[in-house]
């Protein structure tokens, strides 16, 4: 079985790489972008057996950073 785990930064966070973005986007010319986020998906291959309990646990333990970062669980 395979889920996916979108992690994003909070509101209110600074995002440096999104201003990277942003200003990379407007400087090949791209217009109308008001803003960028960005933030990562991690693709999880796991047994059938894997609670979503213990995918939750796995985002708060590792793969998020919940003080500045939110995660929503996708299973598949």
């Amino acid at each position: 079985m395979k889920s996916r785990i979108y992690v994003t930064l909070k509101p209110g966070v600074l995002d440096p790489q999104g201003k990277a973005i942003h200003h990379a986007l407007e400087g090949l010319g791209f217009e109308g972008v008001e803003g960028v986020r960005q933030g990562k998906l991690i693709e999880l291959e796991h047994g059938d057996g894997v609670s979503d309990e213990a995918l939750e646990a796995m985002c708060r333990k590792l793969l998020a950073n919940t003080v500045i970062e939110n995660y929503r669980i996708e299973r598949g």
